[in-house]
């Protein structure tokens, strides 16, 4: 009988030290490569998290994760919150367009395409973590935090564009996390400002929240991120559920079945920080059942707290082999213990290549979602057009490569008005607008076309991004038929809601 390939990871656990342990549980920020390397010398940390300040070119990003896991004994987690669309840290990567465009395209081999693209640049640079995609159901069009940062609002549409995206990056050699447990898509307070309750009951939670981690639990998802959110149907403690036993050991573990890791969000985050201090969210977080604990405020407390909390018996040491040992199952998995360093001279020839910018642009052109098209106003072409709003030098120079003819506001047949999530704003705009048809096109979210009556056509991108704009251009030409579907209720539309020409 063959020895499964993570066979020896106990056997390795039990001869580290017990500073090596407590230091695979964090994953901080860093300020400069030196303050890396001292990091991993003073407290054996188990990876760290890349902001937009910690990158160079592609090349010296490489050589500098090269240089951070050769001072290290035990392969480092690099990370990033890498979910492209508004949360994207990565300066030179591949711009696609988010989850909820993804949720648009219904397409499955796209949100795979996307992440498998993304994945690889990282990997090109050293990364081998990403805290991507995010699982939430975004059903609270006034979400202040997740909002296009979710696939759609239908647990069922969801699941698929997850497990597919899951895929895309573990197939590309990166750590997929799937965020934020228990699920973060009704809340109206934003976690990095204040602690959000969720009133879901459980049976609630079962049918909208749970569905997708269920669906990446099953597709083998190395790690899943708790949320700094309390949600009194499933625990009345009134603890955030990352220091919640009972939403992390019993629902998550128990009920769900989890066998990888689960990483804290931020411990930076004022949600985790409002009832306990520094030195306490740490060590309830690894006794709730997180085996990684995610930018502590202060590196030196959290890890003295963890490391004397040990020290004292209120973690027992079982308790922190499990975590060590799932930590180093997930780096075994990804092959890190065995991985060729990155290759400086080749990382940016591996990084927005021609195919795969062809694939973003693919990408982007599925997600159009025309919403309404009265007196069939749209294709553009052979009108004059005004374009107005955010992003209208883009739009302008990209419809003027397919064709369309653009004019000053009183010259023009038909306006085009952009919006980034101006909301209730929407309207008074397309009033101010109305000497002509009007086309609303929402490159934010897509609840703008909520106030949009008065517009003949609307559109959605779902995005603001260059890519996303000059598919715009290419719908709003006829150069491409609109075939995206929405992946939430908007414009006075159900889910599933979108024409075609």
């Amino acid at each position: 009988m063959t020895k499964a390939p993570d066979a020896w990871v106990p056997g390795y656990v039990a001869k580290m030290s017990l500073r090596e342990k407590v230091g695979q549980l964090f994953v901080p920020t860093f300020s400069s490569r030196a303050s890396a390397l001292a990091a991993v010398r003073k407290y054996h940390v188990g990876g760290f998290i890349y902001f937009p300040e910690n990158f160079s070119s592609p090349a010296g990003t490489a050589a500098q994760s090269n240089a951070l896991q050769k001072a290290s004994k035990v392969p480092l987690l690099l990370g990033v919150d890498e979910e492209q669309g508004i949360v994207s840290r990565t300066p030179f990567i591949t711009r696609f367009p988010g989850n909820m465009a993804l949720g648009a395209t219904r397409s499955a081999a796209d949100a795979r395409a996307a992440a498998q693209v993304t994945g690889t640049e990282l990997r090109a640079v050293g990364i081998n973590l990403d805290y991507a995609p995010d699982a939430d159901v975004n059903v609270n069009p006034r979400n202040p935090v997740i909002g296009l940062r979710s696939f759609g609002s239908d647990p069922g549409r969801v699941s698929p564009l997850l497990t597919a995206a899951i895929a895309g990056y573990q197939g590309a050699g990166v750590a997929a996390t799937a965020k934020h447990f228990p699920g973060h898509g009704d809340t109206a307070t934003d976690s990095h400002t204040g602690l959000p309750v969720i009133t879901h009951s459980a049976a609630q939670w079962r049918k909208l929240d749970a569905p997708p981690f269920e669906a990446a639990i099953d597709a083998g998802v190395d790690m899943i991120m708790t949320a700094h959110i309390v949600v009194p149907g499933l625990d009345k403690s009134g603890d955030p559920s990352t220091l919640s036993k009972t939403v992390l050991t019993g629902l998550l573990r128990g009920d769900l079945g989890y066998k990888g890791v689960i990483t804290t969000d931020s411990l930076q985050m004022a949600g985790v920080r409002e009832k306990y201090g520094d030195a306490v969210v740490p060590v309830r977080a690894i006794n709730a059942g997180a085996d990684q604990l995610l930018m502590p405020p202060s590196l030196s407390k959290a890890y003295n707290a963890v490391l004397g909390a040990v020290q004292a018996g209120k973690i027992t040491q079982k308790r922190l082999d499990e975590s060590v040992t799932r930590i180093l199952a997930l780096k075994q998995r990804r092959g890190l213990f065995k991985a060729a360093p990155a290759e400086p001279a080749k990382a940016a020839a591996q990084i927005g290549t021609p195919q795969q910018k062809a694939t973003a642009q693919r990408v982007a052109e599925h997600a159009v979602t025309l919403v309404r098209n009265a007196h069939g106003l749209l294709p553009l072409k052979g009108r004059k057009v005004s374009v107005t709003g955010p992003g209208s030098e883009t739009l302008v120079a990209a419809l003027r490569e397919q064709g369309v003819a653009t004019a000053a506001p009183d010259a023009a047949d038909v306006h085009v008005l952009t919006t980034v999530n101006a909301g209730t704003a929407t309207a008074a705009r397309v009033s101010a607008l109305a000497s002509k048809p009007v086309v609303v096109a929402a490159l934010g979210r897509p609840y703008d076309l909520d106030d949009a009556a008065g517009a003949a056509a609307a559109l959605a991108t779902y995005s603001s991004g260059s890519t996303s704009v000059r598919a715009l251009a290419r719908v709003l030409s006829g150069a491409v038929k609109p075939t995206g579907k929405l992946p939430v209720p908007a414009g006075g539309q159900p889910v599933g809601h979108g024409l075609s020409y």
